[in-house]
């Protein structure tokens, strides 16, 4: 019996309607992400990449089509799936490690034992003595890492990261694409990264998907060589087969563009 992926879409369309008329934003879009899988999406800006992501989390309905979570038609948020934001949202008035815990409050898990994991966590991510101090005392990479582990510590199947590293200095995004990847690794967990770095996607990822625009679908899917898998992204980065991934995914965008997409990378 063939094992079902952690997460699938399939046959996914999806309208948005206002006052100006309806748009199709997303059309026929079918993709399986395997347990453990990292997949990455890139594409032009407007070509829909959020949307898939706020429709794998069950925050709205697709007008056509279904997504599946372990095989069930997904019907609203739900605990097995983490999101990951650009901005962290750390509340100012709360201790680092109360923002840590505020999904286990949302979902009535709080306990001794699960504020516990979120110090092991904020321990694992670098920030063992951070849990008593403030967002306004840390940098924004410090922050990220309270944003991971407000988002591990309702340990979730799958993650999804819209973009998580895009306001930090690339010193800090090339330390936490490591700590990140390193982190979902180890506990072999499923992600899927919207990212307009193609650099990152093919660092970071086991596959990239490539959309393209008006409206948004799947142009092609490129599988990252296994020996840049196998290594933490500053390590891959550093591999000849590196480049040549990066070139075959600005020329695919470049083919993006030449159909009237216009890629903000």
């Amino acid at each position: 019996m063939a094992i079902a992926p952690v997460l699938e879409l399939q046959q996914l369309s999806h309208v948005y309607v206002n006052a100006k008329g309806a748009s199709l934003a997303l059309e026929q879009l079918d993709l399986r992400v395997e347990r453990g899988e990292f997949v990455s999406l890139v594409g032009p800006s407007g070509c829909g990449k959020t949307t898939v992501l706020s429709l794998m989390a069950g925050l709205f309905p697709p007008t056509i089509g279904n997504v599946l979570l372990d095989g069930e038609a997904v019907a609203g948020p739900s605990s097995k799936v983490g999101y990951m934001l650009q901005q962290d949202f750390l509340f100012p008035w709360r201790t680092i490690r109360d923002n840590a815990a505020v999904g286990l409050e949302i979902s009535g898990r709080k306990t001794p034992r699960t504020m516990e994991i979120v110090d092991e966590l904020l321990a694992e991510l670098g920030l063992p003595d951070s849990g008593r101090r403030y967002p306004y005392e840390l940098s924004g990479g410090m922050r990220q890492r309270v944003a991971l582990a407000r988002t591990l510590a309702t340990e979730p199947e799958v993650l999804l990261l819209d973009e998580p590293f895009s306001a930090l200095d690339l010193h800090i995004k090339l330390q936490l694409e490591d700590l990140v990847h390193e982190t979902l690794t180890r506990r072999g967990k499923t992600a899927v990264l919207v990212t307009h770095d193609l650099a990152e996607a093919a660092a970071m990822s086991d596959r990239v998907i490539v959309l393209g625009r008006n409206p948004g679908r799947i142009k092609c899917e490129v599988v990252i060589d296994e020996e840049l898998r196998a290594l933490s992204p500053m390590a891959a980065r550093k591999l000849p087969s590196f480049q040549a991934t990066f070139e075959r995914l600005w020329a695919e965008l470049d083919a993006v563009d030449d159909e009237g997409g216009s890629y903000n990378g």
